[in-house]
């Protein structure tokens, strides 16, 4: 078989098998007990054994069978037990064999009900029980009745203890369901909350790119009076319509930032910017290095440099973090159509049960995505951590 496969029987076919087993063992109990074959004859006590009817032990296999549905009614099952054990002990007849049926029941009761209704359905079966004993041929207390309170308090106690189990596993397992939700949740809001932080970056660039538009036509319809009218009419078509765009944006912008959030004042980073940046990681404790291969294009798309930046920024704020005493390199290689970053380090590296979820890592996947990237985090060739990101020169 194969090892971790688990199996297990349909609860109503173990509720089968087990009445079936039990009616079987107490029936032929009950009729051994009813016909003894021991020297002195037929004596129990000092008293006649008088054979049960025949009819007599299907009282026995009723009380027997009906524990099929202990599961579905505890309590009736119960009953119906107590109700044939003690028919059959009025018969006049032995009945030690069938008094371990009705703490089988009662076992079922003390799982569905608080501990103080288990506790009472244990003594108001033990008194059934000891009924059923009194009115049977025993003259005297034997070890078996006395072995009878216990299977009582066992059943009882057995039943509690089960009952607390599985009501401690349902905790446990809503607890986990509530956690995983909280996680779920959790990160939905850091990647919305990421995600809007990157929307106003790029209004402020789009923001920024439609002004330069918008003066510049203004400038050329000012100076160009002896433009062509088709001319003329563009260059005021595009100063009207940029115009318009920029008080939309100014709207948007206005539902974008938070209350506590200021105007953006300051030109949005880019690659420009990066010497700046490794200067200061530099001075954090993370000696870098800054590579760059291919021909960079005159101007980068401002969505594409500002994922990068926020990229290369995010990465190195890691290794300051996690990396330990390490160095850190960064690698941005220009091609025809796309710019490839990667940032790597030379510390401890993520361990093996990294989820590579965190909420630097969100962001970072947030940017590519903005700019029609994609990015990859993970354990490097040579040990430590890298994060490798491919931007295209033209967002799709």
């Amino acid at each position: 078989m194969t090892s971790g496969i688990q199996w297990r029987l349909p609860p109503l076919v173990v509720d089968i098998v087990l009445a079936v087993i039990v009616t079987v063992i107490t029936v032929w109990g009950c009729y051994s007990e009813s016909n003894p074959s021991f020297e002195s004859g037929p004596i129990y006590h000092g008293n006649v054994i008088v054979p049960s009817p025949g009819w007599a032990y299907l009282l026995v296999a009723a009380a027997g069978l009906a524990l099929i549905w202990r599961r579905r009614h505890p309590k009736g099952v119960l009953a119906a037990s107590l109700v044939g054990v003690l028919a059959f002990a009025l018969l006049g007849s032995i009945s030690y064999a069938a008094l371990v049926i009705p703490p089988i029941a009662l076992y079922a009761v003390a799982l569905t009900v608080p501990v103080y209704e288990a506790v009472l359905y244990g003594v108001l079966t033990l008194a059934a029980l000891a009924v059923a004993i009194v009115v049977g041929p025993a003259v005297a207390v034997t070890s078996g009745d006395i072995a009878l309170v216990g299977l009582v308090a066992v059943a009882v106690l057995g039943g509690i203890a089960s009952a607390n189990r599985r009501r401690y596993i349902e905790e446990v397992r809503v607890r986990t369901e509530l956690m995983e939700r909280t996680h779920q949740e959790k990160t939905r809001r850091t990647v919305d909350a990421e995600r809007l932080r990157i929307a106003r970056e790029l209004h402020d660039v789009v923001a920024h790119t439609m002004s330069t538009i918008n003066v510049q036509a203004g400038v050329a319809a000012y100076v160009g009076s002896d433009l062509p009218p088709n001319a003329a009419s563009a260059l005021q078509a595009i100063k009207t319509a940029s115009k318009d765009g920029l008080r939309e944006l100014r709207a948007i912008l206005s539902v974008l930032r938070q209350v506590d959030d200021p105007d953006s004042t300051q030109p949005q980073p880019g690659l420009c910017r990066l010497d700046a940046l490794v200067a200061g990681v530099i001075a954090a404790g993370l000696p870098t290095a800054v590579v760059t291969s291919g021909r960079p294009p005159v101007v980068l798309p401002p969505a594409v440099d500002l994922a990068a930046y926020r990229i290369v920024q995010e990465s190195l704020t890691n290794a300051i973090r996690h990396a330990g005493p390490a160095t850190a390199t960064v690698e941005i290689t220009y091609g025809e159509r796309e710019v490839n970053l990667r940032v790597t380090d030379t510390g401890c590296g993520p361990p093996a049960s990294w989820p590579a979820s965190g909420h630097g890592v969100i962001g970072m996947r947030e940017r590519a995505a903005a700019a029609g990237g994609r990015l990859g985090i993970g354990k490097a060739h040579a040990g430590g951590f890298e994060v490798t990101a491919h931007l295209p020169l033209e967002c799709s």
